[in-house]
């Protein structure tokens, strides 16, 4: 059993951690860090999650790329996280890299690329602390709590994700619906892409960014990716919208994605 690790956050943290501001009372204003404690931050964190299980469980390092393809969907998307990264971000991966496995996978954020090699290679845990990753199936410890995500809670949550959005990440769903009223919302009209449609064009938006939202919203599985073109498959509902939830809803879309990847 391996760990796949969000890393982007724990290096991130632990960088930010080691950084110290220098004021020389004048108009500058110096930003230092010691790369041996950022790197020591981190460490500390990635052995933590290893203690967790034991000791025994092989760490992943999962990393975002510098290119990623939800910008082709929608510009803004986290474009108020277009900060600088911590001091020493870039050296402490690349020294990372000489002690754990690292999978970055083109123009996929982290999220992403363990979304794939969890559906890909199942029986793995998912270390992550993101909402998000309640989509993908399998075990997820999230720093807090252990979690077992079943396909179909998965999809019924990717649903409720595109109806509430996420306004840190820069979409925004239905105006006015968060996460409790997007589950009382399916509740009552059952979780299938109909009912997020409508929820939509209450508020005179058009199927057009419904679908927008789903493909942000959407964590990317194995069935999402197409390995030879090394790009991702976007996410579609079926064309009827009497399907019970989400998981029928991809089943089409899936077997679309393989006929076109053979």
């Amino acid at each position: 059993m391996k760990l796949y690790i969000d890393a982007d956050y724990i290096v991130y943290k632990g960088c930010a951690a080691a950084e110290t501001e220098i004021d020389w009372g004048s108009d500058v204003i110096m930003v230092t860090s010691k790369f041996t404690e950022a790197y020591a931050n981190v460490l500390r964190d990635i052995n933590k999650i290893i203690g967790e299980f034991g000791g025994f469980k092989k760490p992943v390092l999962f990393f975002s790329d510098s290119h990623n393809f939800r910008k082709d969907i929608l510009a803004s998307y986290k474009g108020h996280r277009n900060r600088k990264k911590p001091c020493g971000y870039r050296r402490v991966i690349n020294q990372l890299r000489n002690e754990f496995e690292v999978i970055v996978m083109e123009s996929l954020e982290a999220d992403d690329a363990m979304g794939i090699y969890a559906t890909k290679f199942p029986g793995n845990v998912i270390v992550s602390p993101d909402k998000d990753m309640r989509q993908i199936p399998g075990s997820l410890y999230t720093m807090e709590e252990h979690v077992t995500v079943n396909a179909d809670d998965g999809a019924k949550w990717h649903l409720i994700q595109t109806i509430a959005g996420d306004q840190t990440d820069g979409y925004g769903g239905v105006p006015g619906i968060g996460v409790k009223r997007a589950e009382t919302l399916f509740a009552k009209e059952g979780y299938k892409w109909d009912t997020v449609v409508k929820a939509f064009a209450e508020k005179d938006l058009g199927e057009d960014i419904a679908l927008q939202n789903a493909r942000l919203a959407r964590i990317l599985t194995v069935d999402d990716y197409d390995w030879k073109r090394k790009c991702p498959i976007l996410w579609t509902p079926t064309t009827s919208s009497d399907a019970d939830n989400g998981a029928e809803l991809q089943d089409a879309a899936n077997e679309r994605s393989t006929a076109r990847s053979r």
